[in-house]
């Protein structure tokens, strides 16, 4: 990208070293996880560290300044879910033309949180707020799948493997769904993407289609939220 800054992009890869979970790491480390010259990372840290990112002990080794800790705590009191999620949704509607939710787990349940329906007159509309249950429909079983206390099964374990679930008829005789998982920072599973829609307008190649779109809007909406893409399957 042409707007890209490279000396920027070097410094925040020093940063992201870190994101592996280590709270110290020695010029070697950040030098091995960024593949930078060790006199490039030493004056990039010293702005850094001038601006209270970095610090660097008497014993040589870096940690993360608290500079970052106060973003982080401005981050999460100013975070809004929806902020990130409605256009999602709304670009899924405008992609497909079918209803597009979001559902988050609750205990045994499910419930969703956003939704943005249809246009076509013949619909399957979700309500906001909607509590379902976790053990049918496609949203339901990427939860299920994906969740920390997932169930060890065949079937938890092929979903996580392909990326997506399709459900047909499983909650609603008329109607069908895809659903793709969406993690956050430490790779957790915020919730699922679902595209649903009548059942006779998901035939076999739609179905891989619909479920394409989810797996690609969930891995953006992913990433956006501080995934780092290195989701165990």
């Amino acid at each position: 990208m042409s707007n890209r800054v490279e000396a920027v992009d070097r410094a925040l890869s020093i940063l992201d070293a870190f994101a592996s979970g280590r709270a110290v790491l020695s010029l070697k480390d950040v030098a091995e996880a960024t593949g930078l010259y060790k006199s490039t990372i030493l004056r990039l840290c010293g702005s850094l560290e001038a601006f209270g990112y970095i610090r660097r002990g008497q014993d040589g080794l870096f940690r993360l300044g608290p500079k970052l800790w106060q973003l982080g705590n401005q981050y999460q009191h100013g975070f809004n879910l929806e902020v990130y999620v409605r256009p999602v949704l709304r670009q899924i509607v405008d992609d497909t033309n079918e209803t597009a939710s979001f559902f988050i787990r609750d205990k045994s349940d499910r419930v969703c949180l956003f939704r943005e329906n249809s246009r076509q007159p013949i619909r399957h509309a979700v309500e906001e707020g909607l509590r379902l249950p976790l053990d049918r429909g496609a949203a339901g079983r990427i939860l299920r799948a994906f969740h920390g206390d997932a169930v060890a099964s065949k079937q938890s374990a092929g979903i996580r493997e392909q990326g997506f679930y399709f459900s047909d008829g499983e909650r609603d005789p008329y109607a069908a769904a895809v659903a793709a998982p969406v993690f956050g920072t430490d790779d957790a599973c915020l919730g699922a993407l679902a595209i649903s829609g009548l059942r006779e307008r998901f035939g076999p190649g739609t179905v891989e289609r619909l479920g394409n779109i989810a797996m690609r809007h969930a891995r953006e909406l992913s990433r956006i939220l501080g995934s780092s893409g290195q989701v165990a399957q």
